[in-house]
């Protein structure tokens, strides 16, 4: 008989060992190779607000925050109380033929931040809330048409990767969702001779694009709002990375003074525990999609509102308000933006910070010196954007900090930490990004010497 109390815990510490193992058999085996090829191979044992901990104890600071999930922290008190609330209660979770009670909680805490929109629809994902909104823009408007951004991402599955633009994603997986048109970013012009074939049922934009942290112009959000209003286009802001205080602001489109027809929601909602996603939307919208009794569930998900679910987001909204994250963010970033800012002088190889909020991209670009000039050469030759493994590598290493590139090819530097970050956290962070830029201008040196093993992996994977 199966013991009551089944401790995965335990479970865990005995396993821990044949990880990489187990994922190389029976998982992603390319993943672990890419892990122990970088040095991030260290056995992350347990992650704490803003902190994870590594097998012999290390502690690292999370600049991924798990691609944006883990706004409030890992493993927040009142985020486990709420679980652990639901799961002692014996709730009525997922009848189907019912309206779930914590559902209509979580929709009307997130519409008192958005009071312009009216509807929520819940999914599990932010991919799946792209979905919907494909689906909701072409069965309300009657158009076939979505118009997408260069650049953009808006998530993997089918009708998302039609709107994310990335090659490295979309090769092998063609032909994608007809009807999927990309324009620049911040170019209104293309926009409009897009829009006005009156064919478009939808434009979707990120207020600030997550590959690259791509900063809108002052006048292209609020243009794009104008012209998809002009021409009967839905206006949707994927804010599945921006929103939930990420930027400042509890919705990224604030900074611009934007009212979509549709925002989406994800990531940070499900406060890192329970996938969920949220389309808020106007009602006009939504009861053209809901338009009749026999048509109540002609879209929908199995397990879109499940208690858990709705009660990581009750508890993550409960935690942003209580503990002040949104006027955090817009306060830690603008003195960290301003630390790194600070060091642009002072480094060839240093081209620009940019962000708002603690969504920062930190740009690196070709320099002028000659040696410096052909070392950077001989990396982009190998594999274009490969620099920036040159500080991320040590990042990691020689100061544990855990960050990424922010997308294929690029030279930007994507930091997404928490919002709960201190200002010793930043000065960590200053200091970390001082040594380990200063130290990529001496050639040669330990950095370069890192180059040349990247370089050579990167000829034998093309070989």
């Amino acid at each position: 008989m199966l013991k009551a109390n089944l401790d995965v815990s335990e479970m865990f510490v005995e396993r821990e060992a044949q990880r990489s193992t187990m994922h190389s058999r029976h998982l992603n085996e390319q993943l672990v190779r890419v892990l122990k090829t970088i040095g991030y191979d260290v056995g992350f044992q347990k992650g704490q607000g803003q902190y994870l901990y590594d097998r012999d104890g290390a502690r690292y600071l999370d600049l991924l925050s798990g691609f944006g999930v883990f706004a409030i922290g890992r493993n927040h008190p009142t985020l486990r109380g709420a679980l652990k609330s639901v799961l002692d209660s014996d709730m009525p979770n997922l009848v189907q033929l019912d309206v779930s009670t914590l559902a209509g909680i979580l929709a009307e805490r997130l519409l008192e931040y958005v009071p312009y929109l009216d509807k929520v629809f819940f999914a599990n994902s932010g991919a799946e809330t792209v979905e919907a909104a494909i689906k909701f823009a072409r069965g309300a408007t009657g158009r076939p048409g979505i118009v997408y951004c260069g650049h953009s991402y808006h998530g993997l599955t089918y009708g998302a990767l039609s709107l994310t633009e990335d090659s490295n994603f979309r090769a092998g997986f063609e032909p994608l969702l007809p009807g999927c048109t990309a324009v620049p970013f911040n170019d209104l012009a293309a926009l409009e001779q897009a829009l006005s074939s009156r064919e478009i049922a939808a434009f979707i934009v990120e207020p600030i694009q997550g590959k690259g942290v791509n900063m809108p112009s002052d006048e292209f959000l609020p243009g794009a709002a104008a012209l998809c209003k002009k021409y009967g286009t839905i206006f949707i802001a994927d804010e599945i990375q921006t929103g939930m205080g990420r930027t400042g602001r509890f919705l990224a489109v604030e900074h611009w003074n934007v009212e979509p027809d549709m925002v989406l929601l994800s990531k940070a909602l499900s406060g890192g525990h329970v996938p969920v996603g949220a389309l808020l939307t106007r009602k006009s919208i939504f009861d053209k999609i809901f338009n009749r009794m026999d048509r109540a569930v002609v879209h929908g998900s199995t397990f879109a509102k499940n208690d858990l679910a709705m009660a990581a987001g009750i508890a993550t909204l409960e935690v942003i308000k209580a503990e002040k994250l949104v006027e955090a963010a817009a306060k830690r970033g603008a003195e960290l933006r301003l630390a790194l800012t600070r060091m642009v002088p002072g480094y060839e190889l240093l081209k620009e910070v940019r962000g708002k909020g603690l969504m920062i991209g930190v740009e690196f670009g070709p320099p002028k010196s000659l040696r410096l000039k052909a070392s950077w050469n001989v990396l982009e030759s190998a594999n274009k954007g490969l620099f920036c493994q040159l500080i991320t590598v040590p990042l990691f290493k020689d100061h544990k900090i855990l960050t990424q590139v922010a997308g294929h090819g690029l030279h930007t530097i994507k930091l997404l930490p928490p919002l709960t970050i201190t200002e010793e956290d930043c000065a960590w962070i200053e200091r970390a990004f001082d040594d380990v830029i200063a130290q990529s201008h001496k050639v040669p040196g330990a950095i370069w010497s890192l180059g040349k093993t990247l370089v050579d992996n990167a000829i034998r994977k093309s070989a």
